[in-house]
Order: structure tokens, then C-alpha cells, then sequence
């Protein structure tokens, strides 16, 4: 089975919660992440998909990737391109699990996005019930993190 892991990384932008995405294109939007490797713990593996994806080339400017808690799993039953919050009970050996965690932060941060990519900041607002745009999973990002107080800091 295939096992991948995203990111949920906020910021904050005029006093309200922004969700980071990566834009392929100008139509698909995911969350950073990727596959494991066989064997490799998710931790691990998402800090090295976060540091390939957005890291800074310069050793210096490495962003510390603090990961919290799961607050999503996802599943992929078979070979179609649409995941479930659950695995259906006739499913015995699912094709991909997709786990979505929390990143933390600093106040500053760095990134190096690359050509094909487009980093947006997206509102929190903009994400709820907008499947259409954004698809089944980060719409319901809304939804996953409404069991969290955010404490928004004034600069």
C-alpha cells in the first residue's frame, strides 16, 4: 500500500487564518507533502517532502519543520483518483493512505518555491464547502481544524 503525507501549514494575514497551498497550473491546488518511502517513518518522511518542496536552498535558511498532530486520514480504495475519510468495509487491502498533519510555524519563514509551483495563501473562508474549486480534501480543511482554538498574534 502506498502511503503519502501533507501539510496543513497556516498563516496568519490581516487577522485571519490562511491555509498554505501549492497551485499547478492555474486550475489544481494540494497541499505540500508527497509519498514515503517503503518503511520510512511519516514524520520523518513529511519533513523531507516539506524540505524538497519549499526548503530554501541555502543551509541557513532551512526552515525547522516542527509537525503536530493527525488530523486527517484519507483512503484510496482502488486505482480511481477519488479518496474517502474511511475505508469502505469491503476493502481489504486499499491502494493508498493519505495522512494530513499539522505544521508549525515560526513567526519568519523562508521558502523556495519551485518554477512549476505557485504558493498561495489561502483564506480559511475561501476553503469551506468549495469543493469545486478546490477539491473534496482541502475543502473540508475547515472542518478538520474547527476542533482547534488559534490564538492570532498582533504584530
Amino acid at each position: 500500500m502506498r502511503t503519502s503525507v501533507e501539510a496543513i501549514l497556516l498563516v496568519q494575514e490581516h487577522n485571519h487564518p490562511h491555509i498554505l497551498l501549492l497551485q499547478i497550473g492555474n486550475t489544481f491546488c494540494k497541499l505540500p507533502g508527497g509519498r514515503l518511502k517503503p518503511g520510512e517513518n511519516e514524520i520523518e518522511g513529511l519533513k523531507r517532502k516539506l524540505s524538497s518542496k519549499l526548503g530554501a536552498n541555502s543551509p541557513n535558511l532551512q526552515p525547522n519543520w516542527q509537525v503536530g498532530e493527525c488530523v486527517a486520514t484519507w483512503w484510496r480504495p482502488n486505482f480511481e483518483t477519488t479518496m474517502y475519510p474511511y475505508c469502505p468495509p469491503h476493502i481489504t487491502k486499499p491502494k493508498e493512505c493519505k495522512k494530513v498533519f499539522i505544521g508549525h510555524l515560526s513567526e519568519r519563514e523562508y521558502f523556495a518555491v519551485p518554477k512549476n509551483l505557485k504558493l498561495l495563501a489561502v483564506p480559511l473562508f475561501e476553503l469551506y464547502d468549495n469543493a469545486q474549486r478546490y477539491g473534496p480534501g482541502i475543502s473540508t480543511i475547515p472542518q478538520q481544524l474547527s476542533r482547534f482554538q488559534f490564538n492570532m498574534i498582533q504584530p
